[in-house]
This record gives structure tokens, C-alpha cells and sequence, in this order.
């Protein structure tokens, strides 16, 4: 199970998807999950892996989640409501588990988001400025252009001597920028370029040229049929307006517009609860949250319909529903 996990998550890094590793590191009896059971959980909040049972599996892939939203990795702790903060840690993310077996669970989860990817289209000092600062800051490089040869983009993960679309991946990561296009063929290939990469979903596409000359552009590429709502996507000049003039000036402005669009979408994203967190319910019987989605145990009841971790949850409330929703009433108030 071990090894098929690590082959799923290998497979995932290759095609450059997200996904976060959750590994139990520490249970107290009794639990089905022992330490080192792991698990790997995609951002459609699917679980590949075993760390542990229904009660423990929708709060490990919300918590999951939340981590392949900020990037950030979290200790979490399972333990029945007599043991909470018994043992509070700085860190440590408490959560009530209401199974019948009364054990605890620790788990760390550990986002692996894929290397923002920077396409630079150009062969000149500016793109060979953007080339190296992107891998020194751990971007995946991609060039573009006439002349792009390994001796003289040295840092770049790839390299085409021609325009391939195709080497430009998801645009996107959970809702922070992900891919970053910047043209920098000084009139050698421009409109070319520009067609083409404003036809991908990228959210930072950017012209290094004069504003006479941008403005030119868009009136050919205007004229060239691209509709309004492509071309108005188009950020000219690139970068911020720090009075850049050397190749290298130039290119930390264009990083410092980078930087900022992906920080200003990183933090906003963290208050917004994904897709998958906002379709949920809390099992009556029991208190676990459930994936409304992906339920397996519905039942429906005086026009409602109700959701379970487990088949035993469900029987129980079946049996007794109005001692259980008289329970749910009185937590809530």
C-alpha cells in the first residue's frame, strides 16, 4: 500500500498536479490506522491511500486542502472529546473524533504544489536576465525563441527554438496564479507570440516593449481578429514602474509584478473555502463532518435529507431519527 502511494504521489510531481501526503506519525489504541499509513489527497479532495476509516478520512482531506491552498503543512490531531486540549501544542490542529473505538490519530499533512512555471518568448539579454532570476527563485523555466540555446539560457528547464504552446501548463493552482508568460523578443517575433499566448488561460501575460510600440501591436492584433476580452489581458509595458533601464533592472521589475499578483491571490485565496468544503453535513449521530458529494449514507427524512459517515451511523438514526435530531437541535443552540 506504502509503495503505491509514493508511486501515485511520483506520478503526480511528474505531471506537475498538486497534491498533499498524509502520514499518520503517531496512534494511540485503538485505531485502524498505525503509524506510517499514508495517504495522498488530490485537489478534488479524492484519497488514494489509508489513514484510517470514515471517521478520520473527511476531516484529513479538508484539512488537506486547506493546506494545498496556503501551501502551508499542518499537524493534526483526531482524539474523542474527553481528550481535547489535553495536550495543547503550538501547531497543532485539534479536532473532535466521535468513533465508537475512542482512539487518537495524529496526522501530517504536507502540501506538494507543483513549481510555478515562468515562459519567457525572447532570445535577447532581457529574456536571458528573466531566465536566471526565475530559477533563482525556484520558478520552472521555459524558453522560447531564435538562438535559445542551452549555452545561452543555461538555468532554463527547457528550451525551444521555436513557439510551443504546448509547453504551457495549467495556468492555474487552486485559484493562485500559477503561469506567467512574459514576451521579450524585441519586434522579432511579437504579435506571433503574443497570438498565441493570449489564447492560453494564463493570468500574467506581459509585453516588454515602448508604449508606441505596444500600442501598435494591439492595433495589429486587433486587426488580426483577436476578440477584445483576449487583448485587454495584455499587461504593457511589463513590470512595475521602478525606473528599471538595464536588462537586469528590467527583469526584477517584471519578478516584482509577479510576485505581487501571486502573494495578492495566495492571501485572499486562504479565506476562500474551496468546492469541495462548501458542500458538507455533520452526521446526526456521531458529529464527523461528511462530503456531501461523495456520500455514500443518505437517508431521507420529514423533507430532509441527511448524511452519514458509516452504515452504522445510518441505521441508528433510522431507527430513532427524532432522539438524534432532538441531539443535532439542542448542539446547535
Amino acid at each position: 500500500m506504502q509503495n503505491d502511494v509514493l508511486n501515485r504521489a511520483a506520478e503526480l510531481a511528474d505531471n506537475s498536479v498538486a497534491y498533499a501526503l498524509a502520514t499518520v506519525v503517531r496512534a494511540e489504541k485503538p485505531t485502524s490506522a498505525k503509524p506510517g499509513a499514508n495517504a495522498i489527497i488530490t485537489t478534488d479532495g479524492t484519497l488514494t491511500g489509508w489513514v484510517g476509516g470514515s471517521c478520520s478520512q473527511p476531516t484529513v482531506i479538508r484539512q488537506a486542502l486547506k493546506a494545498l491552498q496556503d501551501g502551508e503543512p499542518r499537524l493534526l490531531r483526531l482524539c474523542p472529546p474527553e481528550r481535547m486540549g489535553q495536550l495543547p501544542q503550538a501547531g497543532v490542529i485539534e479536532t473532535v473524533m466521535r468513533c465508537a473505538n475512542g482512539g487518537t490519530l495524529e496526522v501530517y499533512i504536507e502540501p506538494h504544489v507543483p513549481r510555478p512555471q515562468l515562459v519567457v518568448m525572447g532570445h535577447l539579454p532581457i529574456a536571458e536576465a528573466l531566465a536566471t532570476l526565475g530559477s533563482a527563485l525556484g520558478y520552472e523555466v521555459v524558453v522560447m525563441g531564435w538562438d535559445v540555446t542551452p549555452d545561452r539560457f543555461p538555468t532554463a528547464d527547457r528550451g525551444c527554438v521555436h513557439l510551443d504552446f504546448a509547453q504551457i501548463r495549467s495556468a492555474r493552482h487552486g485559484n493562485v496564479p500559477h503561469t506567467f508568460i512574459v514576451v521579450a523578443s524585441h519586434g522579432n517575433y511579437d504579435e506571433a507570440a503574443l497570438a498565441g499566448a493570449l489564447k492560453t488561460t494564463a493570468p500574467y501575460i506581459a509585453l516588454v516593449a515602448s508604449k508606441k510600440r505596444s500600442a501598435a501591436i494591439m492595433e495589429y492584433l486587433g486587426e488580426a481578429g483577436l476578440p477584445e476580452e483576449q487583448l485587454v489581458r495584455l499587461k504593457y509595458p511589463a513590470g512595475l514602474d521602478i525606473g528599471a533601464v538595464t536588462p537586469d533592472e528590467i527583469a526584477v521589475s517584471i519578478f516584482a509584478e509577479i510576485v505581487q499578483l501571486r502573494r495578492q491571490h495566495q492571501l485572499s485565496s486562504v479565506d476562500s473555502p474551496s468546492p469541495a468544503e462548501i458542500a458538507e453535513a455533520i452526521d446526526p449521530v456521531c458529529g464527523m463532518t461528511v462530503n456531501i458529494a461523495t456520500a455514500r449514507y443518505v437517508t431521507d427524512y420529514a423533507g430532509q435529507s441527511y448524511y452519514f459517515c458509516n452504515a452504522s451511523c445510518q441505521r441508528s438514526f433510522e431507527k430513532e431519527p427524532d432522539r438524534y435530531l432532538v441531539k443535532e437541535q439542542a448542539h446547535a443552540s
